[in-house]
């Protein structure tokens, strides 16, 4: 059955977009990330373009976050402490993110950027958590031991001793409260420009720059999620009008569902196995996009003077 997308300009199968909205919850709640990172290049791959796709998409995330949220506070799994600390951070950069968004699309090179940017960020980022989630899984197996506590590598770094320290209790840290407010404006940052949760670049950054505990990671990044991805769907709607309301509704139905089935599967797998299986989606998703950037047109033509 189609519908048709008002601000997309175009028709789509809603049963098409009900199953993708569907599985990005899912990704919300497993993982702890807003999912708009495999989001935005499939509804660019199904037509739609690629303004209305970062504009919209991330609009459907609020309501998959929220609903993840919810799971993950019944299990106790919400630090609201680093979350708090981390939307400030993500409200600044998701700000400043709309701002170049407008300005990219005003020169006509958002469609570029966006792909790029894929490219570069899921490239590197799940390259690195393919690399040590292994590493860590294989010692485990090796050792053969239970841990009481998942945490990432939880070592001491220098950045920990910067100032404006703070306790977060709930993650069992004493730490400069610029951190997380530097990891929450680089994902408000790629939240505006790319139209992204960020969790794929905070739920690694929580993990193995802040030292967080992966089930306290997931549900603290969802929290955060919430709001800086209301502020960008707020901001893209009033300043680049590029938010469909109709897409937007039929992948939220999805999501909602989709997160809570996630939320209670998380709590099933090891966080080395989560970090496995994100980076696995993260790599293929990468791949993808960088095929479409070098692979020939399958239409090719050329306009001339006749």
């Amino acid at each position: 059955m189609e519908i048709y997308l008002p601000i997309a300009e175009m028709s789509a199968n809603i049963f098409l977009l009900l199953t993708l909205g569907g599985g990005v919850g899912l990704l919300s709640g497993l993982f702890g990330v807003g999912g708009g990172f495999l989001l935005t290049p499939l509804l660019i791959f199904t037509g739609v373009p690629a303004a209305v796709a970062v504009g919209t998409e991330a609009n459907q995330i609020v309501a998959s976050s929220v609903s993840g949220v919810l799971a993950h506070m019944r299990r106790n799994n919400v630090d609201f402490h680093m979350g708090l600390v981390l939307t400030v951070g993500g409200l600044l950069g998701s700000s400043l993110g709309v701002w170049i968004f407008r300005i990219l699309r005003s020169l006509g090179q958002i469609e570029l950027f966006i792909s790029l940017s894929y490219v570069l960020f899921l490239g590197i980022v799940g390259s690195l958590m393919l690399y040590e989630s292994t590493g860590v899984a294989l010692r485990h197996s090796r050792s053969g031991g239970d841990r009481t506590t998942d945490r990432g590598p939880g070592r001491h770094i220098w950045i920990h001793g910067l100032p404006f320290k703070m306790r977060f209790r709930k993650s069992k840290l004493y730490i400069s409260a610029l951190l997380p407010l530097g990891v929450g404006l680089v994902a408000g940052l790629l939240a505006g420009v790319m139209g992204v949760g960020g969790g794929f670049v905070m739920v690694p950054a929580m993990i193995y720059l802040i030292g967080m505990p992966t089930q306290i990671v997931i549900g603290t990044s969802l929290f955060q999620i919430i709001f800086v991805t209301a502020n960008t769907t707020f901001l893209h709607a009033t300043i680049n009008q590029t938010v469909d309301v109709v897409l937007a509704l039929t992948l939220l139905l999805g999501g909602v569902v989709g997160a809570q089935v996630g939320a209670r599967l998380s709590g099933r797998m090891r966080g080395e196995q989560l970090r496995i299986c994100l980076a696995l989606i993260v790599l293929a998703v990468c791949a993808k996009l960088a095929f479409d950037l070098i692979a020939l047109p399958s239409d090719t033509f050329s306009l001339g003077s006749g």
